[in-house]
């Protein structure tokens, strides 16, 4: 297990009952590179990624 899984199993557990949309998931990793702005780089490749699932890999 990758420590980042513990983060991941909380936060399934904490609030995987929770419905949300993407509007809040994005205003939440802002707020989070506002207080953390360390993590920006890895913060942008989640969201980049996160936005991409569905296009065609050529």
């Amino acid at each position: 297990m990758y420590f980042t899984d513990r983060g991941i199993e909380e936060l399934a557990a904490r609030r995987g009952e929770e419905d949300v949309n993407l509007a809040w998931l994005a205003d939440r990793l802002s707020e989070f590179v506002d207080l953390h702005p360390e993590f920006e780089v890895p913060i942008e490749r989640l969201a980049t990624w996160l936005a991409r699932l569905d296009d065609d890999e050529d």
